[in-house]
């Protein structure tokens, strides 16, 4: 039987477009690592190294070869809990503790270089107190007891991370005291500025000088838990909460050591937030009853104050009503602006003058307050809105409600000039020129998903969820929806926090910001590439090679951007699917075959980290 032209030209275009998903079928990875031992859990870094814990320690992977980046067995198996991620630094520290509590073995290593930079053991501790990584300076100053060799001294030392050295380190007390000695046990972070040092101890505040070790001056102010200088290292203050949490002593010190407050500050709870301004410290604290039924028992809820820079009393005679916690705190040029968790904005001058007519309603959990040209943009869980942040009244005539959503995301179609916000299987545009609210498109998604994120694309407006994606043009009508269904709630649960691996990194280069002094500030209405940029430009004083490298990361478009990875159930087994954002076009599968597989993916670098047994991790370039 003689075949038309027509039909032969559409069974050779299906040919071809079977032949070239089968061809882009990469189940073969493009690197294997056998760690050695079982693994135990897997973290995909800031700085882009999978690090995996095993039964005999700890495994860097950096794909580029096979080859292990580093493994690090000299503690065994390393628990979750022992390790912790420095937030803006590309550093893992190791920590096991002993006898009472206290941490007898330390290590920090550099998942960029792979490199052991500190030990205990290497560097002549028998016990260690604190050990912190400071930055921007690229410091780690380290407290504890020394080995018989040093008669047990309680020392202090700096290591410089750009090479593992030791810069200098000195004695607390003196190790050859003859009767009983002064604990000068350290109780909190030290506080390294440019010439010296100031450690807390049980004893009081001892500054010591760079390099020599000498005491330059101390204080009887016992037990502090952190020091914070303002910019010039002139003015310090010192935090010393009580062991329960309830309360928290504030004092202020020259950089002589003299105590610039007669008095020092008592602040109710714990110390959540705070700004050093020239009028004073702005502080927030959380009150917490534990749970106590008692009705002396602490409100849970935040407390708002302004000590003075001169005396240290609280300048605002009736502190603002909270009824909650503060979820957001920024500094403004004419006082603060906060917000609640549990709904509602308020604005407050830096003399404790109410700025806002009345304290703003909002819906509950505050997930974004930005800055845009008609004012304060917010978006909660129930509702959003523009606020006058002169007067706090409201810029939109009608404000945008919807149900408690269990997605909600958005973004700014600069194109149109408007806000779009999809809650409740809806796309609602903002007009941002007049406030005027409307549904854009109906969004309802296949398998009980919502649209967890919303895209402007070169050819309309991207909606997708763990399952899903659909393209709008810019009325709002579908050109286009794909729905993988997922391979069974069984699978789900091991494989999730796979795909949020950029919202992790985010939230972990926010934490290092809440260390400088740029934390509290109001940043503009933007998409989320450009505040993980905006995030990582914060780290550029910190030097070292692995630290400029980690930059790049948060500099660098990510490597997906232009595709969505969905696992579903393939032909030959539970896999991934890479789409294209534009078309929603198949592009490449990898065939897993695990029915619960455990895998993450390395959105920025482009890479999928996959477990494929008990020892051994796959690494597939998702960049092909």
């Amino acid at each position: 039987m003689k075949l038309s032209t027509t039909l032969k030209m559409v069974l050779c275009l299906q040919l071809v477009a079977v032949a070239t998903v089968c061809a882009q079928r990469a189940e073969a990875p493009d690197y294997r690592y056998d760690v050695g031992a079982k693994i135990n859990e897997m973290t995909l870094t800031q700085g882009g190294t999978m690090v995996v814990a095993t039964n005999d320690g700890l495994v860097g992977i950096k794909p580029g070869s096979n080859e292990l980046l580093f493994n690090f067995t000299d503690y065994g198996r390393v628990k979750p809990e022992e390790l912790f991620f420095v937030p803006g630094a590309p550093y893992v520290m190791v920590g096991q503790t002993g006898f009472a509590s206290l941490t007898t073995k330390k290590a920090v290593i550099d998942y960029i270089s792979g490199q052991k930079l500190f030990s205990t053991e290497d560097n002549g501790w028998k016990a260690v107190s604190t050990c912190d990584v400071m930055m921007p300076q690229n410091k780690l100053v380290v407290s504890g007891q020394r080995t018989s060799k040093e008669k047990y001294a309680m020392q202090v030392a700096v290591y410089d991370l750009n090479t593992g050295k030791e810069d200098y380190r000195f004695n607390l007390g003196d190790p050859d005291r003859v009767g009983i000695a002064k604990d000068y046990s350290v109780t909190g972070r030290p506080l390294l500025l440019k010439e010296y040092l100031i450690v807390p101890t049980a004893q009081g505040l001892v500054a010591k000088k760079a390099q020599t070790g000498e005491t330059l001056w101390d204080t009887k102010i016992k037990n502090v838990n952190w020091l914070v200088a303002d910019e010039t290292e002139s003015e310090i203050y010192a935090f010393q909460q009580n062991t329960n949490g309830t309360n928290t002593r504030v004092y202020k010190i020259s950089n002589t050591g003299a105590e610039l407050w007669e008095d020092e500050a008592k602040v109710k709870g714990k110390v959540a937030n705070f700004q050093i301004l020239p009028q004073g410290l702005a502080i927030v604290s959380n009150k917490d009853d534990g749970g106590s039924n008692s009705i002396f028992a602490a409100k849970n809820e935040s407390e708002i104050g302004f000590l003075s820079a001169s005396t240290g009393e609280d300048l605002w005679d009736k502190a603002p009503k909270t009824k909650g916690y503060v979820q957001h705190f920024y500094i403004m040029d004419d006082g603060i602006l906060f917000g609640i968790y549990q709904g509602g904005i308020n604005k407050i001058s830096f003399d404790g003058k109410t700025l806002f007519k009345k304290p703003l309603k909002t819906g509950e959990n505050i997930l974004t307050m930005a800055n845009s040209p008609q004012g304060l943009i917010y978006i909660t869980s129930e509702d959003a809105n523009i606020v006058n942040l002169s007067n706090g009244e409201k810029v939109w005539d009608k404000p945008l409600k919807y149900k408690r959503a269990d997605a909600i995301s958005s973004t700014y179609d600069e194109n149109n000039s408007r806000y779009l916000i999809s809650a409740d299987d809806e796309l609602f545009a903002v007009d941002a020129n007049t406030g005027a609210v409307s549904t854009l498109a109906e969004s309802k998604f296949d398998g009980k998903e919502d649209p967890s994120s919303v895209e402007i694309r070169n050819g309309g407006i991207l909606l997708s969820s763990d399952q899903n994606m659909m393209l709008l043009d810019w009325e709002g009508k579908s050109q286009w929806h794909e729905y993988y269904r997922a391979p069974g709630k069984s699978a789900m649960g091991a494989i999730l926090a796979g795909i949020s691996a950029v919202a992790t990194a985010t939230t972990a280069v926010a934490s290092y910001n809440a260390a400088n002094q740029n934390r509290n500030r109001l940043g503009n209405y933007t998409d989320r590439g450009q505040r993980y940029a905006d995030l990582g430009a914060g780290m550029a004083a910190a030097s070292g090679a692995s630290v400029a490298e980690m930059l790049k990361r948060f500099k660098a478009t990510s490597a997906t951007e232009n595709s969505q990875f969905i696992l579903t159930k393939l032909d030959d087994g539970v896999g991934l699917v890479k789409l294209n954002k534009d078309t929603g076009a198949l592009e490449k599968e990898i065939v897993l075959k695990d029915k619960k597989p455990e895998y993450e993916v390395d959105e920025f670098g482009g890479i999928l980290y996959y477990k494929a047994d008990a020892n051994s991790i796959y690494a597939y370039d998702l960049k092909k």
